[in-house]
C-alpha cells in the first residue's frame, strides 16, 4: 500500500535519460530556493536557517507524497504576512504548533476529498488577497533596502509605514548601494545568462562588493541572527496542550486554507505547462504530511511554490524526483557553505523579496478585472484593501461573503417568471413571453416561463407572481420549467404553497422538468402531490392536455385567440371540440 502511494503513475516509464533531466532541473531549482528560503524566513519574523530547513524537509516530502508530478514545495511569499502575525502574537514555538495543526487539517481535507472545493473560490478573491500580500511583502522590505535603523516591526500596515517614515533620517547609503547592485544584477542576469539564477548571482555579487568596499557598514544575516548552522537540527516536538490548540485553531485554519489554495493553484499551473493532470486530494495529503513533519525540525509552514515549480518544468523536470533532488541539493549546500551565508547583507535580501512580490502581484489580471467595472471589480478591491489594511483572514472572509451576496443578486436579476403564449407568426409556435397583452391572454389557461434556479433568493418573488395569477382563477396553470437547473428546499416550499392553493380550483401542469428539480420534488413528496399525469416532457403535450380539459362554454365569444384552436371554439354553437392539434414542436 505504501509502495503504491509513493511510487504511483508519476514515476512510470522512468529511465536514465529522465534521471539526467531531473538532476539538472532539481539542482537549478535547489540553488534558486536557497536565497528565497532565507528571505522568506526573515520576512516571516524567524531565523533564516528555518527557511532552509523548510526548503529541505518540506521540499522532499511534498514531492514524495504529493499529487503533482512537478510540484516544488517550500516556504513561499504568500505565507509571510500570516506567519509574521502569528510570530508577533504567539511566538515562534506556537508557530510550529500551528504548522503541525495546519498539516493535520490538510491531510483531513485530502482524505475527505475536499481538494475540488478550492476551485469554487472566486478568482477576484484570490487575485485580491494575492495582490494584497504582494504589497505587504514589498513595503515590508523598504526598511532593509534603505538600511533604516531603530525600526520596530508591527502587524499593522499603516503602523509599519508610519514607522518607516519616522526613521527615514537614518537611511544608510551603503545599504542602498548594496541593494541596488543586487537588484540590477537580478534584472540583467536572466537577459545575459538565461540559465543562471538571478537571485543567487545578485546575492553573491552584492555580498562581495559590500565585504570588500565597505566592510562592517551594512547589517548582515550574521549580525542580525548569528551564524547559520551547517546541519539539520535534531527532531524536537514542540509543547502542545489543549489550551494551545484552542488558541491556535484559527491561525492553523488560515495556514491550511492558504496552503491548500496556493499548492493547488501551483499544481494547476504545472498541469497547463505540461499537459498533465494532478491529483488534488493526494496533493493536499502530501502538503499536510510535509507540514506535520517540517516543524519537528524547526521549519515553518510550506506549500507549493508557483515560480519554482514553473522553473522546475522549464529546466526539463521529468518526475517528482526533481523536487526530491532540489531538497537534497539545498541540504548539501547548507552543510558546505552555511558559514558563508552569515555574511549576506540584509539589504541584498530586500530586492529579492521585492521582485518576488512584484511577480506574484498578478498586476495585469488585477487591472483587467478593475476595467470590467462589474461586481467582480468590487470584490477584488474590497478583498485587496482589507488584506493590506486589516489582515488576510478578514480580506478573504469578507471577499467570499461579498462574492456570494453579489452572485445571489445576479441570479435573482437573471430570473425570469413571466406569462407566455405561443407565437402564431412562427411555424414552431414557440412559447414566448412578449406575446401576452391585455387583449391576447387566455382566461382559462395561464402559461408561465420560469427560467433560472428556483432558490431562496427568488422563491418569494416566484410565489407572489404566481399567486397573483391564481387570484384570477384560471382553470389550468402551466409552468414551463425546462430552464430551471435546480430547486433548493426554499424554492420547493414556495412551489408547494402554490400547488396546494391552486389545486383547490384548477389543474397545475409542469413541463420540461430537469433531473435535479424532479429529484427534489420526489424526495419531498411534491411530485406525487401534483400527480405524475400532470408532468410533461414538452410544452406542446401539456397544452394539448390543457385544451381538452377546458370549460368550452367559457370559450364562446372569446376574442383573445391565444391558441390556434380558439377561433373554432369561440364560434362553435354545438361546442364540438376541435380535432387534436399536434404541439410537440413547441419549445
Amino acid at each position: 500500500m505504501v509502495r503504491k502511494f509513493l511510487f504511483d503513475e508519476r514515476f512510470q516509464h522512468y529511465s536514465w535519460q529522465t534521471l539526467q533531466k531531473d538532476l539538472i532541473s532539481g539542482t537549478i531549482v535547489g540553488i534558486i530556493a536557497i536565497p528565497l528560503g532565507m528571505a522568506f524566513a526573515i520576512a516571516s519574523g524567524v531565523k533564516p536557517e528555518y527557511g532552509i530547513y523548510t526548503t529541505i524537509i518540506a521540499g522532499i516530502l511534498i514531492s514524495l507524497f504529493g499529487g503533482s508530478k512537478f510540484q516544488i514545495g517550500g516556504p513561499t511569499g504568500a505565507f509571510i504576512p500570516i506567519l509574521f502575525g502569528i510570530v508577533m502574537s504567539y511566538g515562534y514555538e506556537n508557530l510550529l504548533v500551528a504548522g503541525i495543526m495546519a498539516g493535520i487539517i490538510l491531510v483531513l481535507m485530502g482524505i475527505f476529498k475536499l481538494g475540488s472545493l478550492i476551485k469554487y473560490i472566486p478568482r477576484p478573491v484570490t487575485i485580491g488577497f494575492t495582490a494584497g500580500i504582494a504589497i505587504t511583502i514589498f513595503t515590508g522590505q523598504i526598511a532593509s533596502f534603505l538600511g533604516l535603523s531603530g525600526i520596530e516591526k508591527k502587524e499593522s500596515f499603516i503602523e509599519n509605514m508610519t514607522e518607516i517614515v519616522h526613521q527615514l533620517h537614518t537611511v544608510n547609503l551603503y545599504s542602498v548601494i548594496t541593494a541596488v547592485i543586487c537588484f540590477i544584477t537580478m534584472l540583467l542576469t536572466p537577459r545575459l545568462f538565461p540559465k543562471v539564477p538571478g537571485p543567487l548571482i545578485g546575492l553573491l555579487l552584492s555580498t562581495v562588493v559590500a565585504a570588500l568596499l565597505f566592510p562592517g557598514q551594512v547589517d548582515t544575516i550574521g549580525t542580525a541572527y548569528g551564524e547559520i548552522p551547517s546541519s539539520l537540527p535534531s527532531i524536537s516536538l514542540p509543547q502542545i496542550d489543549f489550551g494551545t490548540i484552542q488558541q491556535l485553531i484559527g491561525p492553523a485554519l488560515v495556514i491550511a486554507l492558504l496552503g491548500g489554495i496556493e499548492s493547488l493553484l501551483s499544481a494547476v499551473v504545472a498541469d497547463g505547462m505540461t499537459n498533465t493532470r494532478h491529483n488534488s486530494n493526494k496533493e493536499l495529503i502530501g502538503q499536510g504530511i510535509a507540514n506535520i513533519i517540517t516543524p519537528l525540525f524547526g521549519g515553518i509552514p510550506a506549500t507549493g511554490a508557483i515560480a519554482r515549480t514553473a522553473t522546475n518544468i522549464k529546466n526539463g523536470a521529468a518526475s517528482p524526483l526533481s523536487g526530491i533532488i532540489h531538497g537534497v541539493v539545498v541540504l548539501l549546500i547548507l552543510m558546505i557553505f552555511a558559514p558563508y551565508a552569515s555574511h549576506v547583507p540584509l539589504a541584498s535580501l530586500a530586492p529579492v523579496l521585492m521582485v518576488v512580490a512584484w511577480n506574484m502581484s498578478e498586476r495585469h489580471i488585477f487591472s483587467h478585472i478593475l476595467k470590467t467595472k462589474t461586481s467582480d471589480s468590487l470584490v477584488l478591491v474590497v478583498t485587496f484593501l482589507l488584506t493590506v489594511f486589516v489582515d488576510l483572514t478578514t480580506g478573504v472572509e469578507v471577499g467570499l461573503l461579498l462574492a456570494v451576496v453579489l452572485f445571489t443578486k445576479r441570479m435573482v436579476d437573471a430570473q425570469v417568471i413571466a406569462k407566455a403564449l405561443p407565437n402564431p407568426n412562427k411555424a414552431s409556435k414557440k412559447v414566448e413571453t412578449q406575446m401576452v397583452t391585455d387583449g391576447h391572454d387566455c382566461p382559462q389557461i395561464t402559461i408561465y416561463n420560469v427560467e433560472g434556479p428556483l432558490f431562496f433568493g427568488v422563491a418569494q418573488t416566484f410565489q407572489q407572481t404566481i399567486m397573483h395569477t391564481i387570484n384570477h382563477k384560471p382553470s389550468v396553470l402551466l409552468l414551463r420549467m425546462g430552464k430551471v437547473p435546480f430547486i433548493d428546499i426554499t424554492g420547493e416550499a414556495n412551489l408547494t404553497s402554490i400547488v396546494k392553493d391552486f389545486s383547490k380550483h384548477g389543474t397545475l401542469l409542469i413541463s420540461g422538468l430537469n433531473a435535479q428539480p424532479e429529484e427534489m420534488l420526489r424526495k419531498t413528496g411534491l411530485y406525487d402531490l401534483i400527480g405524475e399525469e400532470h408532468f410533461f416532457k414538452s410544452t406542446g403535450e401539456a397544452i394539448q392536455f390543457a385544451l381538452y380539459h377546458l370549460d368550452t362554454t367559457k370559450c364562446l365569444g372569446c376574442k383573445h385567440f391565444a391558441f390556434s384552436e380558439c377561433k373554432s371554439l369561440s364560434n362553435s354553437k354545438e361546442l364540438v371540440v376541435e380535432q387534436k392539434k399536434v404541439y410537440t414542436s413547441i419549445n
